[in-house]
């Protein structure tokens, strides 16, 4: 019997189908029926033996099954309310499941019992996550402003003398900086409607920002820059649409050795990053943007984690910024962000 439902429920939509009602009411009473007319063979068979009036014996089978008629639709309404009833509470909040139909036995109290149970229980542990992560965001947001005060001091350090060496070592601790960033931007990313703040912003100021935070790591590589001021407007969030970027930079500058990176904005607004780099195959394109996946190229790198695009993803999802990549293995990257949709649109 549990199969049987189970595939009703498989096989309904939005609506509640009484032909389908009917088969599982007839399914689930099946026993009870077979059972009615046994009794009513026996008895036929008792009276037969014992020489009862045949009109008797027809006139009480009649008026018997008379009654079932009258029965057994009464029955099936009751059964087929109830059901569209517990239909319609359906993924309605917690509050309203309690308006669940009372029990009119003890199994069906049993179930009900055990569905609230559940439901408190399933409260109590989204709400120790929701603490648990809130926690989690306060310790991640303290130790990222802690770190990074060491993090600038070696930095001032190693910029009083210009050698080899420590253009290296400023390259990895911008990159221990910006992967501090990443964990927490990661947190931050399922609590963010509080944290938005949409307003206009010069889109060429946002991308300046970027290229000089990831100056040193183009110096380090050896890779130039092409970039022509843009005089546009967006209207987005101004700290994710930078992170946005900085992630999809930092991805073309990691599997680019030589060449350019060019980064060119237009009407629409429209942003393109675009880069030589060794490319994607093309059986890995519909995949990049999912967690932990790294592809060919990042098995090939061995240092990739599969976040920076997902996070990318996330991103997008928030702002309502679509992206598109076009690429081919060994002729580069392409990156078009659409900034025309934003969050205030989508609200």
């Amino acid at each position: 019997m549990a199969k049987e439902i189970k595939e009703y429920g498989e096989k309904r939509n939005t609506k509640v189908s009484i032909i389908r009602v009917f088969a599982c009411y007839l399914r689930q009473y099946r026993f009870t029926i077979f059972m009615y007319i046994i009794f009513i063979l026996i008895f036929r068979g008792v009276f037969c033996l014992y020489q009862v009036e045949k009109e008797a014996v027809f006139y009480g089978t009649v008026l018997y099954f008379l009654l079932l008629l009258i029965v057994l639709p009464m029955h099936f309404i009751h059964y087929y309310l109830k059901h569209k009833e517990l239909f319609e509470l359906k993924g309605r909040s917690y509050l309203e499941v309690k308006q669940i139909p009372d029990a009119k036995g003890l199994i069906e109290n049993d179930y009900r019992e055990l569905l609230l149970e559940w439901v408190e229980n399933t409260v109590k542990e989204k709400s120790r996550l929701r603490i648990y992560k809130e926690d989690s965001i306060e310790f991640y947001s303290t130790w990222v402003h802690q770190i990074k005060t060491p993090i600038a001091v070696m930095k001032l350090w190693l910029q009083e003398e210009d050698t080899e060496e420590n253009g290296r070592l400023l390259l990895e601790l911008s990159r221990i900086e910006q992967y501090a960033d990443m964990v927490l931007s990661y947190f931050r990313l399922d609590a963010t409607a509080k944290d938005l703040v949409i307003r206009e912003y010069s889109l060429d100021e946002i991308i300046r920002s970027c290229i000089r935070r990831h100056a040193s790591w183009f110096v380090t590589k050896g890779i130039s820059v092409r970039y022509e001021k843009t005089d546009l407007k967006v209207l987005t969030d101004k700290k994710w649409l930078t992170f946005m970027i900085e992630q999809i930079l930092s991805n073309a500058i990691k599997y680019t050795d030589e060449g350019s990176i060019t980064i060119r904005a237009e009407e629409g607004p429209f942003l393109y990053i675009e880069d030589t780099g060794i490319g994607i195959a093309k059986e890995d394109l519909p995949r990049i943007f999912e967690k932990g996946f790294t592809g060919y190229n990042g098995r090939a790198d061995k240092k990739s984690t599969g976040i920076g695009l997902y996070l990318v993803k996330r991103t997008v999802d928030l702002l309502g910024t679509p992206v598109n990549v076009q690429s081919s293995p060994g002729q580069g990257t392409a990156f078009s962000i659409d900034l025309r949709k934003n969050y205030m649109e989508l609200e």
